[in-house]
């Protein structure tokens, strides 16, 4: 029997993790399938507080666990697959450890982000290719670039990227854009974002491997290909959070994230940190800072 078993090792669980910890809980982290989250897949952070100069994702992660492993947080490579929240004792089947039961869980499961499918897209991640527009944009101050996707979150991206780079092409498959009218007006009318229309990525290109040059776009009306030169490509298709295993045990949104109150999901003892219920802003710090939050209900409510 576990006081306190959290699902995820990003941010926002290896923050729980370090305040669950020093509050005597010793948490027992579960890993998941992709330790570390997606922060381990980006290469600099530099919009992380206290780091002047960037760090990497990876060592920012790890340097995270550690620190949460000093005052007594458990680290275990294993992922949920099941759970049962019906009574007090909750109880989570996963794959190596078998049926945990424990008094309170904080699901940090995080999202992942949805990507072209494109081998080029996966040697270049961190080098050019990004999901996140927030996080890597500075990078490619005064430089050309392109977005790929048509909705509001693409036109965010581009709209942000449009105030640091020379220029940005945002490639969209259709004719015309998936995002509300306000935030297509805006792309539109501003001079240094340009619309590749009816086009989608062939592929990405890097002669020397090691960054990105340009995309190929394919013309979805006539078939024909064309080179498009740009510095990174910021795919904004959207994100897929990590939940499927909860349907049915607490609320969900339409999209999959986890409905909270704070961090309070539908499920008493059962708390939420981080991008599984965040459909908004998807930054470490604030999956840290939820995390913690999510730490420090978990104890009012261990402590009855």
């Amino acid at each position: 029997m576990h006081d306190l078993v959290i699902l995820g090792s990003g941010p926002a669980g290896c923050s729980a993790a370090l305040y669950a910890a020093r509050a005597g809980f010793s948490p027992l982290v579960l890993e998941g399938m992709q330790p570390g989250g997606q922060l381990t897949q980006t290469s600099d952070i530099e919009n992380y507080p206290g780091f002047p100069k960037a760090i990497n994702g990876y060592d920012l992660v790890v340097a995270m666990r550690r620190q949460a492993e000093r005052f007594g947080a458990v680290f275990q490579m294993d992922a949920c697959t099941e759970v049962d929240f019906t009574g007090e004792i909750k109880r989570l089947k996963t794959m190596v450890a078998g049926t945990l039961e424990c008094r309170a869980v904080i699901l940090a499961t995080g999202a992942s982000a949805r990507w072209l499918g494109l081998d080029s897209e996966k040697r270049l991640m961190g080098h050019g290719v990004s999901a996140c527009a927030t996080c890597d944009g500075a990078f490619f101050k005064g430089k050309e670039v392109a977005v790929n996707g048509g909705g509001d979150t693409a036109c965010e991206d581009a709209l942000f990227l449009s105030r640091l780079c020379a220029k940005v092409t945002l490639i969209h498959r259709r004719d015309a854009l998936r995002a509300s009218k306000v935030m297509a007006d805006r792309v539109l009318s501003t001079p240094n974002i340009e619309v590749a229309w009816n086009s989608v990525v062939a592929d990405i290109l890097d002669p020397n491997q090691e960054k990105v040059t340009g995309v190929v776009l394919r013309d979805t009306v006539t078939g024909e290909t064309r080179t498009l030169p740009v510095s990174a490509l910021f795919v904004a298709i959207g994100h897929t959070p990590n939940t499927e295993f909860l349907k049915g045990a607490l609320e969900l949104d339409a999209h999959g994230y986890i409905v909270t109150d704070g961090t309070r999901t539908s499920v008493k003892g059962v708390f939420a940190a981080g991008d599984a219920q965040d459909p908004a802003y998807k930054q470490a710090v604030i999956a840290a800072g939820s995390g913690a939050m999510a730490a420090l209900e978990a104890e009012r409510y261990l402590l009855g």
